[in-house]
């Protein structure tokens, strides 16, 4: 068994260590530190973000910003239309070696990485969009029969564009539960502008510093999945999934008439290891319940969906998840 004064120790010393990393970023991410916070926490649970904002909020340069920072080889793929799965996992190409014999090479596509920027990911088709199930579960890809092993640690953090949908090939839900969070990136308020307009259009910019390393970022994984989490904590996660599917007993009637699906078994593990993450990124050792209903939103809207109805109507999905979770049923468990 650990030390849990070494456990403690460690937890401290990498909890002063993303206090490092979170400041770089927003030297150049400027205010969206809830955006900067949950794709930290994606990355230290070990797993992949889905980035929905309109165009020019800075996704890119987000991804950008992190590569560095966290010491990751990283790729950018712009997903079209035409994009084939070739262009993502790479391919075989006949070539001359010695002696003049012919012979197989494998060239490998840029999904051969440790964090891949998928842009605008529901733009391709749906042959495209799948060659990175298997990437995003398994770490790994089969090109030609082979399996190849991706680097470690492997990260997504793909993004969507909510406007101009013609065109546009909608994630399946089966992809999309392989996102560990779905994160909203809003418009920046005013003074924030301000600031973005004085950092980024002079004549230079604030100069980047890597923080940590590949192999401390999977230490960092593996310290995560060793804190303490409180039966509390554990049956308040277990409370809010099970709340949202419309034919669980202790689902409300307002999710009976307007959720379609609820989240499954992953939304429960997602909200272990997001909860953790958070406690450790604002400098604490266990998650509380209150951290669980801050990442309900992230951790749930991309794994259910409302009924035909509902949607007809113009109701919510976010505004949905915010209303259950801070009803008084979804709290009796908690309290």
């Amino acid at each position: 068994m650990s030390d849990p004064d070494n456990l403690l120790g460690e937890i401290e010393a990498l909890g002063e260590k993303l206090s490092q990393a979170k400041a770089t970023i927003n030297q150049r991410f400027i205010g969206q530190e809830r955006v900067v916070n949950l794709t930290l926490a994606a990355l230290l649970c070990g797993g992949h973000a889905l980035l929905i904002g309109l165009p020019g909020l800075g996704k890119t340069r987000l991804v950008e910003t992190l590569s560095t920072v966290m010491g990751l080889h990283g790729n950018r793929v712009q997903f079209t239309p035409d994009l084939m799965p070739a262009d993502i996992l790479g391919s075989e190409i006949l070539e001359k070696a010695k002696g003049g014999v012919k012979e197989f090479r494998f060239v490998p596509g840029p999904i051969f990485c440790q964090l891949l920027m998928a842009d605008e990911i529901n733009r391709a088709s749906p042959r495209t969009q799948s060659a990175l199930l298997q990437a995003m579960q398994e770490r790994k890809v089969t090109v030609a029969g082979e399996d190849r092993p991706l680097d470690e640690p492997f990260h997504v953090l793909a993004t969507q564009n909510p406007i101009e949908q013609e065109g546009t090939y909608p994630l399946p839900e089966a992809q999309l539960d392989r996102f560990l969070v779905q994160i909203d990136v809003p418009y920046p308020d005013r003074d924030t502008e301000r600031d973005i307009l004085v950092s980024t259009t002079g004549i230079e910019e604030s100069t980047l510093s890597q923080v940590f390393t590949a192999d401390e970022l999977i230490k960092a994984q593996a310290l995560l999945r060793r804190m303490p989490v409180g039966e509390s904590v554990m049956e308040r996660i277990l409370d809010i999934v099970r709340a949202f599917r419309p034919d669980d007993e202790t689902a409300s009637e307002q999710v009976r008439d307007v959720v379609a699906w609820g989240p499954g078994p992953r939304a429960a593990q997602a909200f272990m290891m997001m909860a953790r993450a958070w406690a450790l990124l604002d400098g604490r050792l266990a998650p509380s319940a209150d951290d669980v209903v801050d990442l309900a939103g992230p951790v749930l809207s991309h794994r259910m969906a409302l009924n035909f109805a509902a949607r007809a109507r113009g109701d919510n999905l976010e505004q949905l998840i915010e209303t259950i979770v801070a009803s008084p049923d979804a709290n009796e468990a908690a309290a």
